[in-house]
């Protein structure tokens, strides 16, 4: 029995293909392209994504209406390093951090909302 098993073994690796310059180009190609795919498809535009929300965070300043990740809306009444004061009305505020606001309002846009 052993020496049946051996032998198959031997006439499997006898039978096996010797690789090629050509089809080790094309074994390395496979994972190049599924790289480039991912790449294009997922991380380039999701670092654009976050370039565009960094630019939007730090051009924010105060007097501007904002929703935040919570879904509230408000105004910003102070900007204190890497948080802000928003105003949710009159006399309610919170202090939130910069990065979890998601949009700015144009200019009016909560009292056209009431």
């Amino acid at each position: 029995m052993l020496a049946f098993i051996q032998s198959a073994y031997a006439e499997g690796a006898a039978a096996a293909p010797t690789g090629t310059g050509a089809s080790t180009i094309m074994q390395m190609l496979l994972p190049l392209a599924f790289f480039a795919i991912f790449y294009f498809i997922i991380i380039r535009p999701q670092s654009r994504r976050n370039k565009e929300h960094r630019q939007m965070i730090d051009a924010i300043k105060e007097g501007n209406e904002v929703v935040f990740a919570g879904g509230l809306m408000g105004k910003i009444k102070k900007l204190q390093g890497e948080y802000a004061v928003v105003a949710l009305n009159p006399t309610q505020e919170v202090m939130v951090q910069r990065a979890s606001i998601i949009s700015v309002l144009p200019m009016g846009t909560i009292d056209s909302l009431k």
